[in-house]
């Protein structure tokens, strides 16, 4: 049908399904004078239709115009546009679906209709919906457990990755993002840095929400595949299930707090300070010598002088690690 869709855009007009059963279906002009149709049927055993009739030529009045494209469904526009969508680096808006619809077919929607039969495209172009990707996991997971005897989680750590921590300083940076997706959850990282200052991907994992259960899972699953080096260095934000959870699975470790991270916390806290704070908070917090780590501290609370309580607070409770991979 979808193909009978496309042109009746291309030719300008509408049609409408006259007979449809599972094994056959007549669809005809919606003039109802007009001689054309087609009519096809399934083939045994397929998802095939084969065309046994084909009446091509239209008897209605040239100047009969339908008020509107009934044809242009979301799923007619998804498949209309899909090649706009095989590069993943390209932008493809909605509004773009318009534009290009009304350009090719002549052919005015919605942006609703667009939107959705951009929805389409990606879905066919992923090779189904995300339910339909959900179901492949069990069969995914057969054959991990056949491949990888004692495997017990949906926990993904590469053999690269394992083999390659070994060669890698003993920093682990973790962190977690909501995902986007139609059923939502959050997706767990841990990475560190190769010899050559590149991001060097350990673990992924992924749980319903950030709290202590899900960051305790995680955190188990990566000791148990990368072990519990005595140097070991975990930096994160300064969520506290992440805290709960280091203390639990690495008591040994030293956890210190991503310097960014805090960075974005205090130009929170001080708005009307955040390009003078930034000047001083840099400079603090990449030096390594503790003296004069007092020294720039000094200055950096003079610079917020009726917050330093609140600054010297902040730096003790976040066991501070500061440019910990240069």
């Amino acid at each position: 049908m979808t193909c009978v869709s496309i042109t009746a855009m291309t030719e300008k007009f509408q049609y409408k399904v006259f007979k449809s059963k599972p094994s056959f279906v007549v669809v005809r002009c919606i003039h109802t004078s007009c001689s054309w149709r087609v009519r096809a049927k399934k083939l045994v055993e397929s998802e095939y239709w084969m065309v046994t009739k084909y009446e091509k030529n239209h008897t209605c009045p040239t100047d009969f115009k339908p008020v509107r494209r009934r044809q242009a469904t979301s799923w007619v526009v998804g498949e209309c546009v899909k090649r706009k969508l095989i590069n993943p680096g390209r932008v493809y808006r909605p509004r773009d679906v318009m534009d290009d619809m009304k350009r090719k077919f002549g052919v005015d929607i919605s942006y609703s209709v667009a939107w959705r039969g951009r929805k389409c495209a990606y879905d066919n172009l992923r090779l189904g919906t995300p339910e339909q990707s959900y179901k492949l996991l069990p069969g995914y997971l057969h054959m991990l457990m056949d491949t990888n005897p004692g495997f017990q989680y949906l926990f993904i750590a590469f053999a690269a990755s394992i083999h390659g921590f070994s060669y890698c300083r003993p920093v682990i940076s973790i962190d977690a993002t909501h995902l986007k997706g139609k059923y939502r959850g959050v997706l767990f990282t841990a990475v560190c840095h190769d010899a050559n200052q590149q991001i060097f991907p350990l673990a992924f994992g992924v749980g319903d929400s950030e709290n202590d259960a899900s960051w305790s899972w995680f955190l188990h699953r990566v000791k148990s595949v990368f072990g519990s080096n005595p140097a070991l260095v975990i930096v994160s934000d300064r969520h506290r299930s992440i805290n709960n959870a280091v203390q639990e699975v690495f008591p040994q470790a030293f956890h210190g707090i991503c310097m960014y991270h805090l960075l974005n916390n205090l130009k929170t806290k001080f708005r009307n300070k955040t390009k003078e704070l930034e000047q001083h908070y840099i400079r603090t917090a990449k030096t390594y010598n503790l003296q004069d780590f007092h020294v720039l501290f000094y200055t950096l609370s003079s610079a917020v002088p009726c917050e330093s309580p609140h600054l010297n607070q902040t730096f003790r409770n976040s066991n501070l690690t500061f440019n910990f991979l240069n």
